[in-house]
């Protein structure tokens, strides 16, 4: 009996060093020495701008007809097929859970020190275009209870009106702009799109307000009126030392990488022979047709045809695929496919906001009699060239288009100074529509707003739209499991989660 209680108090003995031993030190051993306790605004903001910049539904490359694919699940885009539908709300998701969640714990690390103005600034302006991207492809989301999860633990925030959601961010614009100051601290290299210039961010927030503005054309002139003119007084970019960009490097992390073009190349281009594409994507015929037709030199920079292995830039032999194939066709390979040194360069820089936009906007607004100081036409010829110029700032090796070559374009392409407002219109826009490529969302806005260029919708068996182009991308599917109240307010509000339902400044 002795023995037995001598070696249970023995056990009781080690099992309690044991367990001192464990605890002692419990904290020190669970915490990762590489974690900071305190968010890092400089660390996050940088983060942030990647996601920002990558975020891109890609699928509307396809909807605005610069890409197809045989493929039904890759070709959503352009078919629009009902079956894969919810490949619309991807945005959706990514933008809460990347980029505004990561900004907005920027804003709130640094608004309450008076020293780092600029840096609640430039994070202000940053999360003004995320929402602006994001409101315009869904129309009502959640806005001003969004990202307060962590902090407020608010998991079912409400849906604002859209409009509310444009007042307020041409609000945090101005406001933003004019509270930049020189002489205050900035982020520095952590800055990746002007480095702490605080003058181009000031420029890159009214470019930002003329090309939100301008969206409200349709839904409400005099409000479009007033911060067009607003930002023009501000100041805009007009020169391409100013242009709003992110580099990327071609080689290490994903992340380091050109997001439109690592998304393209992984998902078709990836053996660059012309025929080894698993998703099936090539370029659609209505942009190859149209470049082809107006003898743009751009066509030799963005498309190849590969012959014989070999890629071929000749204008004569680019060809655009039609978008109603349902399967793969006997002659795939002799159909245009984007450049592996120009579109898909992993290394090309990513452009967020360039000068041809402001000149094309700025065309527009001399049309409308907002910008007395431009002319229409000579703003139309500067976007055109400032659109050719900028594939050298993307990839400066293989992008560079000669003075002659853009001169003799727009030499053919004069602007119709005679022409109905309509007509300036279309000519404009269907410029724009070619200067923006490959940002595809931006051009899917301009299309609605404007109606060009004219696109023709693919009629496709089994599409979700009736043969018609999108007005807007569904909701989530978690939305409805998750914030069910919220989501059915909204669709109360604004009309059906259906991709016809016109969001608050797109009307007819």
């Amino acid at each position: 009996m002795y023995a037995k209680k001598y070696k249970a108090a023995i056990c009781a003995l080690l099992f309690s060093a044991m367990l001192h031993s464990c605890t002692k030190d419990f904290q020190e051993i669970n915490t990762d020495p590489e974690a900071s306790a305190t968010i890092q605004p400089a660390f996050v903001f940088t983060k942030a701008l990647y996601d920002g910049a990558k975020n891109n539904l890609t699928l509307l490359l396809g909807t605005m007809q610069y890409t197809t694919s045989f493929n039904d699940v890759a070709g959503f885009g352009s078919k629009y097929v009902s079956s894969q539908s919810q490949q619309s709300s991807a945005q959706f998701g990514n933008a809460y859970y990347q980029e505004i969640n990561e900004i907005t714990m920027v804003i709130d690390a640094v608004k309450t020190n008076p020293e780092q103005v600029n840096l609640l600034a430039a994070a202000r302006i940053w999360r003004a275009y995320c929402f602006a991207r994001t409101t315009d492809l869904y129309g009502d989301i959640p806005y001003a209870e969004a990202a307060q999860g962590y902090n407020s633990a608010n998991y079912k925030p409400a849906y604002d009106p859209q409009r509310t959601i444009y007042l307020d961010l041409l609000k945090e614009l101005e406001e933003s702009a004019l509270s930049l100051n020189e002489a205050k601290a900035t982020f520095g290299q952590a800055d990746l799109i002007y480095a702490g210039n605080t003058t181009k961010w000031k420029k890159f927030a009214y470019s930002l307000m003329l090309r939100l503005g301008m969206r409200m054309t349709k839904v409400d002139i005099a409000l479009a009126e007033t911060w067009v003119k607003k930002a023009i007084a501000g100041g805009v970019i007009t020169e391409d030392a100013d242009i709003a960009k992110i580099n990327y490097l071609s080689a290490g992390q994903d992340i380091n990488k050109n997001p439109i073009a690592l998304t393209l190349y992984n998902g078709d281009y990836i053996k660059a022979d012309g025929t080894s594409n698993q998703e099936g994507g090539k370029y659609q015929n209505s942009f190859i047709t149209y470049m082809k037709t107006n003898k743009d030199p751009r066509l030799g920079i963005l498309s190849v045809v590969y012959v014989n292995g070999v890629a071929d830039t000749s204008m004569a032999i680019q060809k655009g695929m039609p978008a109603t194939f349902s399967s793969k066709p006997a002659d795939f390979v002799t159909y245009s496919e984007p450049n592996q040194k120009t579109v898909l360069a992993l290394g090309g820089a990513k452009l967020i906001y360039t000068t041809a936009e402001t000149d094309f906007l700025l065309a527009e607004a001399n049309l409308r009699g907002w910008y007395a100081a431009g002319n229409a036409a000579t703003l139309y010829e500067a976007g055109i060239k400032a659109a050719m110029k900028q594939w050298a700032i993307i990839v400066p090796a293989d992008g560079t288009i000669s003075d002659l070559q853009i001169n003799t374009y727009i030499k053919y392409h004069p602007f119709n100074t005679g022409g109905t407002f309509d007509e300036k219109m279309q000519q404009i826009y269907t410029e724009y529509w070619l200067a923006i490529f490959p940002d595809a969302q931006e051009a899917f806005s301009s299309y609605r707003r404007t109606g060009y260029p004219a696109l023709v919708p693919v009629v496709y068996v089994g599409n979700a739209t009736g043969g018609r182009i999108f007005r807007r991308m569904l909701y989530p599917l978690s939305e409805q499991n998750l914030n069910r109240t919220s989501l059915d307010a909204a669709i109360a509000r604004q009309g059906p989660d259906d991709f016809m339902t016109r969001i608050w400044w797109d009307k007819l």
